[in-house]
């Protein structure tokens, strides 16, 4: 590394913080039915529920959010569903491309309905520009306001007293998208489309190479579908190779644009609890336990990255990299994907070094916290922070409490439940995967590489994250439908049992700090609580990555690799 490198570091990261303050207080305007910056789009909102005749006033139980959340949910899954498995015969179908096959169109549906965006196919050669724009991009905002809705219900769930009311689903997803997703979305698509990144409805085109050889290039409506991919923690990619591909990331600065995206709303929702919950010592807690785990990771990750390089007398590992953005760009993205529940990607993560790859991979187990979804990267956090102070209140021999609620049975049961259910499917999956013919058949490399090949797609899907190690063949009908259980099982085993929280949460009685209340917004508690977080990521996964990435990095050192 060089003092670019680390200057490129420093000013990214710099950016996160100086930015996520100032559009965490702004969300907290939105959500509070404050005036802001963007009030003048108020009679557009009052003109939405009018339309979808929803009673603002009318606010829902938990058990009700829940099944408003279902239906939303579910009608979108079954019309993205819909739209590839008929794409042949509607519009916006330039290069005539076929229906998609049905364990395909079924997974996908699946993943860009829970936010995880796995794709088992190239882009450019599979989906029109129809089911892209109408199907694959609209998800991506209602995916994300979802996420951003439950965490709203939660803080509620925190903030109110003896009421079993936790809000408006349906108000909570419209100013969600009105008033955050969309501007962010059509400032970053625009900054992008300055940059080069494509946005257009034309055929693709046919170029004849230096060497005269015939070259399709694949064009459409890109730079929309990338601004939302990135600010939403989607992830995916309009094009096969994702924010590699040069019109999805052409230069240094559309590279720094969604790097910086992919946390920007994640980091803002932390400073929007601090001031709902009245308390914004609370959120710079939760903001300085992400901040750490972020750049301890990343800090590893580096290192392991450039010292590989003594392996290969010197050489920089530049296999799977695009030389445009090198070797620090390439796992800063890693770490900002994997950290999230993003899943786009600008390098191959089965290239990196095995201790990159396998940190990128340990981001992804700890479960959408490191900083995570947007909104379902900070309900993951507060359910750590529950399992936290429930561990501290038996040490000191008092119920534990969290911002004057008691956190009692059943908030450990359900908070146990949402991280335990995700790590299981990944564990399970990879297992059964690595020892049945239709799982271990598609692994493409041997050895420890091929299992982590297999531990990274059941990660990914079971957590949301969306990323691929690549050199796994998972578009069979084995794949798509196990990886589809898993990421139901990783959006709604975590959401419904947060629900269940926030409407305990709500009938409760607000206790005033006493004597023995344990503080929950000192950098004491950052310390236990990071450590609750790695203690039980290690004891989960440790094992698993011990026979993959930690046992390929010691093949590596005695010149074996895979």
């Amino acid at each position: 590394m060089n003092k670019y490198d680390f200057l490129q570091i420093i000013l990214i990261l710099g950016v996160l913080i100086g930015l996520a303050p100032f559009l965490g207080f702004y969300m907290a305007k939105v959500y509070e039915g404050e005036k802001h910056v963007l009030f003048f789009l108020r009679p557009i909102e009052r003109i939405i529920y009018s339309f979808c005749r929803i009673d603002v006033k009318r606010e829902m139980n938990w058990k009700e959010y829940s099944k408003s959340l279902i239906v939303f949910n579910l009608f979108g899954l079954i019309f993205v569903f819909l739209l590839q498995i008929t794409q042949h015969t509607l519009p916006f179908n330039p290069e005539h491309l076929p229906n998609v096959p049905w364990d395909l169109s079924l997974n996908t549906a699946i993943s860009f309905a829970t936010n995880t965006n796995w794709q088992s196919y190239s882009g450019e050669a599979t989906l029109s520009y129809l089911t892209q724009m109408l199907g694959l991009c609209v998800q991506n905002f209602l995916s994300a306001a979802t996420g951003m809705a439950v965490l709203m219900a939660l803080i509620k769930g925190l903030i109110r007293r003896t009421t079993s009311d936790i809000g408006n689903f349906w108000v909570d997803v419209t100013r969600s998208i009105l008033y955050i997703l969309f501007p962010l979305s059509i400032i970053l698509a625009l900054a992008l489309v300055s940059q080069g990144v494509v946005q257009n409805f034309s055929s693709y085109v046919i170029a004849t190479t230096l060497e005269g050889v015939k070259q399709i290039i694949p064009t459409g409506p890109a730079a929309s579908q990338i601004a939302i991919k990135q600010l939403g923690t989607n992830g995916g990619g309009f094009f096969g190779a994702n924010s590699a591909h040069p019109f999805e990331n052409p230069t240094p600065f559309s590279n720094f644009l969604e790097m910086l995206s992919i946390l920007l709303i994640p980091a803002g929702l932390v400073f929007t609890f601090g001031k709902m919950v009245k308390s914004n010592r609370q959120g710079i807690v939760l903001f300085a336990a992400k901040f750490i785990l972020l750049v301890v990771a990343l800090g590893f990750a580096l290192w392991a990255e450039y010292n590989v390089s003594s392996q290969f007398e010197g050489a920089q590992w530049m296999e799977g990299k695009e030389t445009r953005f090198g070797i620090t760009n390439s796992i800063i993205w890693s770490n900002f994907t994997s950290g999230a529940s993003n899943g786009s990607i600008n390098a191959a993560h089965s290239s990196l070094s095995p201790l990159s790859g396998g940190l990128a991979m340990l981001n992804i187990m700890l479960g959408e916290i490191v900083f995570g979804g947007v909104g379902s990267g900070l309900y993951g956090m507060i359910l750590f922070v529950f399992i936290t102070v429930f561990i501290c209140g038996l040490m000191v021999g008092r119920t534990p409490e969290y911002l004057g609620k008691k956190i009692e049975k059943k908030e450990i049961q359900m908070a146990m439940l949402a991280i335990l259910l995700p790590n299981a499917m990944i564990l399970i999956g990879a297992s059964l995967s690595a020892v049945l013919p239709h799982g271990f058949q598609a692994v493409l490399n041997k050895g420890p590489h091929g299992l982590s090949e297999i531990l990274y797609a059941f990660s990914s899907a079971s957590q949301n994250n969306g990323s691929a190690f690549a050199g796994l063949g998972t578009n069979t009908t084995y794949y798509n439908l196990f990886l589809g259980l898993c990421m139901l099982v990783g959006r709604y085993a975590v959401i419904f049992p947060v629900l269940s929280v926030a409407g305990s949460l709500a009938q409760k009685k607000y206790m005033p700090p006493g004597f023995g209340t344990f503080a929950t917004d000192t950098y004491l508690f950052v310390t236990i609580l990071i450590f609750v977080i790695l203690i039980v990521g290690a004891l989960t996964h440790l094992p698993a990555l011990a026979l993959g990435p930690i046992v390929e990095h010691l093949l590596m050192l005695t010149g074996k690799t895979f």
